[in-house]
């Protein structure tokens, strides 16, 4: 009874105040629902801003757990499979929940229930943004590519002489950036489906993004949103209340609509980007010659050029996947005003990070390639597509999706199929249906120290003089490994280890000689 005499009172006009660093957060009570490094950075500053914390984790990091006790915010350890007595005592006047949690989490449906608004932490940032002084707000979503286009876009603005910060799911909390006691000029902030769930878009919580990108949409995380249309909804609203560009993909028709539907502000453009022609008011490539067609004068009869696709081969660059990344990017910099010859000039310093397809070694003609963080098979598919004749590693946790149109869709590339993971049945049977005859192995060990070994050494018996062999799992990892980091690092490790003193050497894949298009 008490959450709904709460709910009743004027806890909800205290909310809509809370606004500003400056605010009054004194003594509201918040129950912060897990304790990874975004509930830590949650709580952390919510007692530093003197409200009353209540943590709940099922089972939470001792470092942290001590850490809580220490700033002064409560933690209450439960397995969360039910909503504790405690909660419902504490009587909280807002829930802020980390991204992890489905909708359908007991705490997160007790709280529909008894009226208690729930915000994420990216809520609690925009909120709070003022606390040095407030940045501009770039936002970056889709089902791939966030990570590579918020890295080049926070590079580009740096290299224009702005303080730039890369945060959110790219692993730096946006509460962390905010209290930066440096401040920042832009904050280029990576959104998770997840995060985007819980964001508002009209009213004191909602952000108004300096400019907006949704790079794809494809089937990921259904069994933690339940539909790909309430997926593709959570993504969409990234654009609400985009105060210069929407910046789309040309080549992805969901993006588009998402664009047409949001509400943004007066001025607010659409910006396209593709790997086709650009039309006025778009990002694209004409002749090998990534343009630029929107932040211009004259932009129905000129374009003026960034960079071209041969010196981005040169880089490592060019995997047609990447070079959208790089026309995202490059479109959301020009929306924050810095010139086309900056973002080339930082370009020639860019380096993907590691585990986006990595060039591990090269032995005998053959080349070995890490993209462990292809976690879904929209990112597999780009990833296969920039190779010729693939030995292919897949498999781990599917989170719900279907593979078998990937696996339909390129059995004509595949020189051989190794299988590991979880999920491994689905995988099988896909390629048994598609191609009976294409060599098939299963790794069948859960030990972590073993499955790498075995899938390399596989992968060696069968590859041949010009053939790729590709970790390109199209899954999660947490099945056998830590995370997508841990699996490339084991496969990095198993390949050296097999090889011996006869590698040629690494470096960044040579994506000239794949399949155009994504």
């Amino acid at each position: 009874m008490a959450a709904e005499l709460s709910a009743d009172a004027s806890a909800p006009d205290r909310l809509d105040g809370l606004t500003s660093w400056r605010a009054d957060w004194s003594g509201l009570r918040v129950a912060v629902l897990g304790l990874g490094v975004t509930g830590f950075a949650v709580a952390d500053t919510l007692t530093e801003l003197g409200a009353d914390v209540l943590v709940l984790a099922p089972a939470p990091d001792e470092d942290r757990a001590r850490i809580l006790d220490v700033i002064g915010a409560r933690l209450l350890t439960h397995p969360l499979d039910a909503v504790p007595d405690e909660l419902v005592a504490f009587d909280p006047e807002v829930l802020v929940a980390s991204p992890g949690f489905h909708p359908d989490h007991p705490v997160l449906e007790w709280a529909a229930d008894t009226a208690v608004p729930v915000w994420g932490d990216i809520e609690l940032a925009w909120r709070v943004r003022d606390k040095v002084h407030p940045a501009e707000w770039i936002l970056v979503t889709g089902t791939n590519g966030k990570t590579t286009t918020v890295q080049l876009t926070a590079t580009f603005l740096a290299e224009n002489g702005l303080r730039a910060a890369p945060c959110g799911n790219i692993g730096v909390p946006v509460l962390d950036a905010v209290r930066d006691p440096s401040g920042f000029d832009v904050l280029v902030v990576e959104l998770s489906s997840y995060q985007l769930h819980h964001l508002p878009t009209t009213g004191p919580g909602a952000i108004h993004p300096l400019a907006a990108v949704c790079l794809n949409l494809a089937d990921d995380h259904l069994d933690w949103h339940g539909s790909l249309e309430a997926y593709a909804a959570a993504k969409g609203k990234v654009y609400e209340n985009a105060k210069v560009a929407c910046v789309f993909n040309r080549a992805d028709e969901a993006t588009r609509r998402m664009v047409e539907d949001a509400e943004v502000e007066e001025g607010a453009r659409a910006i396209g980007f593709g790997l086709d022609v650009p039309g006025p008011s778009d990002f694209g490539v004409v002749e090998g010659i990534l343009c630029d067609r929107a932040f211009l004068d004259d932009r129905r009869t000129t374009a003026l050029e960034i960079t071209t696709v041969a010196e981005l081969d040169e880089r490592g660059l060019a995997a047609p996947h990447v070079v959208q990344n790089i026309l995202a990017a490059s479109a959301l910099a020009r929306a924050a005003g810095v010139p086309v010859g900056i973002i080339h000039d930082a370009l020639q310093r860019f380096r993907l990070d590691a585990h986006r397809i990595e060039t591990v070694a090269l032995a005998g003609g053959i080349r070995w390639i890490d993209d462990s963080k292809a976690t879904n098979p929209h990112a597999a598919e780009a990833s296969l597509r920039a190779f010729g004749t693939v030995v292919w590693i897949v498999g781990g946790l599917l989170k719900g999706v279907d593979a078998d149109a990937l696996v339909a869709a390129h059995v004509g590339r595949l020189r051989a199929a190794i299988v590991i993971g979880r999920d491994r049945e689905a995988l099988v049977a896909a390629f048994r249906r598609h191609a009976p005859e294409l060599p098939l192995f299963e790794v069948t060990a859960d030990d972590t120290e073993t499955v790498m070994p075995e899938a390399v050494a596989l992968a060696a018996a069968v590859a041949e003089e010009g053939d790729t062999v590709l970790l390109a799992p199209a899954a999660a990892s947490m099945d056998q490994f830590a995370d997508y980091a841990d699996r490339g690092r084991r496969f990095h490790e198993a390949v050296r280890a097999m090889l011996g003193g006869e590698a040629d050497g690494d470096g960044p894949a040579p994506h000239g000689t794949g399949e155009a298009g994504d």
